[in-house]
């Protein structure tokens, strides 16, 4: 196991940037800004075991800053958007910052993915960590609570990348974190990700209107666009003539996890060989198929930004469930702390 340092370049507010490079023997590598908890490579064998770039990323701290389509990062307070940018918590009312039409989109402005993290190293001889550090003041972006969050990244030998998120806040407030990871299984962005094959073990997915907000409306997958539970190429029905489609460009939806065995989500690419296994502990993941990326952005690759050249899975509670009567809802408190887990397992086919 290895790790490594290196300066990635300074902030427009003059903070220094680090980018942390954490390796096992097999050449599996995953690079981490104290930026944002930003995710910036991972680099995974195909069936040759050539290892390769399987995330989109920038190689510069200005287009994180300037460009943010969220590659990468550590998504909080709050993941998806908060309707209205405005909740209610017993009778007081918050008001969030609006960075999102009139909602507020993955925690503000400033938000978690906008932020130095403190860093902590463990190099263990069969694992590595680094263990992120995070203290959000009241009222940050408008939420409640000083929330002390911690987020731990761990590789292993077995190609494994595990996420586990903690929070401890000193008042009642809501918390729903995640990684924001545009993967793409082809190799250094050969090909975009239409022809990847998507398992998602989950029988509802919700609705969402113009806006992107959740409707609070559960919708049985069953013969849609919207069932993966089988498996079947992301482009199947992405260009389908369907509402649920149309206004998003693709996907952009919360899928609600069944109670099926093992990994929740599978990516696969057949033409490279490489195969991605997500589990996780949430209820819910967010399926989004890079319907806004565009040429104005340049990937580390030199890559020309295009529509689809990535897909997130973004494993969290259900968005906007502090608005919305028909989903369940998590407060927590200083009793109650915030606990989350995601793991992200990279084989070949």
């Amino acid at each position: 196991m290895q790790l490594g340092k290196n300066y990635f370049g300074k902030t427009k507010d003059g903070e220094h940037v680090y980018e942390y490079i954490i390796e096992n023997k097999n050449g599996f590598k995953v690079n981490i800004l104290n930026y944002g908890g930003i995710i910036t490579e991972i680099l995974a064998p195909d069936r040759n075991n050539k290892y390769e770039n399987v995330v989109l990323g920038f190689n510069n701290i200005q287009d994180y800053e300037e460009k943010s389509p969220y590659f990468g990062c550590i998504v909080g307070r709050t993941a998806g958007r908060i309707s209205g940018g405005k909740f209610t918590i017993d009778e007081e009312q918050y008001k969030l910052v609006k960075n999102n039409g009139s909602n507020n989109l993955h925690g503000g402005s400033k938000a978690f993915d906008k932020v130095l993290w403190q860093v902590e190293e463990i190099v263990e001889k069969d694992y590595i960590s680094l263990i992120l550090y995070y203290e959000s003041k009241h009222l940050e972006e408008g939420y409640p609570g000083n929330l002390k969050v911690k987020v731990i990244y761990t590789i292993d030998e077995e190609n494994t990348l595990n996420v586990n998120y903690e929070a401890i806040t000193d008042r009642k407030t809501i918390i729903n974190l995640t990684n924001h990871s545009y993967f793409n299984l082809s190799g250094n962005l050969k090909e975009d990700i239409l022809n990847q094959k998507l398992t998602i073990k989950a029988d509802k997915y919700v609705r969402v209107n113009e806006e992107i907000l959740p409707t609070g409306e559960l919708m049985d997958v069953n013969n849609t666009a919207f069932d993966f539970k089988e498996g079947k190429r992301v482009g199947s029905h992405i260009h389908d003539n369907i509402r649920d489609l149309k206004i998003c460009g693709g996907y952009d939806h919360p899928f609600v996890f069944n109670r099926a065995e093992g990994y929740k989500a599978l990516l696969e690419d057949e033409k490279s060989g490489r195969r991605l296994e997500v589990y996780t502990d949430q209820p819910v993941a967010v399926l989004y198929t890079g319907n806004f990326i565009d040429d104005t952005i340049t990937l580390k690759e030199g890559i020309v930004g295009r529509k689809h050249l990535g897909l997130c899975i973004e494993t969290q509670d259900y968005p906007d469930h502090i608005n919305q009567p028909n989903f369940p809802t998590t407060l927590y408190t200083p009793e109650n702390k915030y606990r989350a887990y995601t793991m992200y397992k990279f084989s070949k086919m």
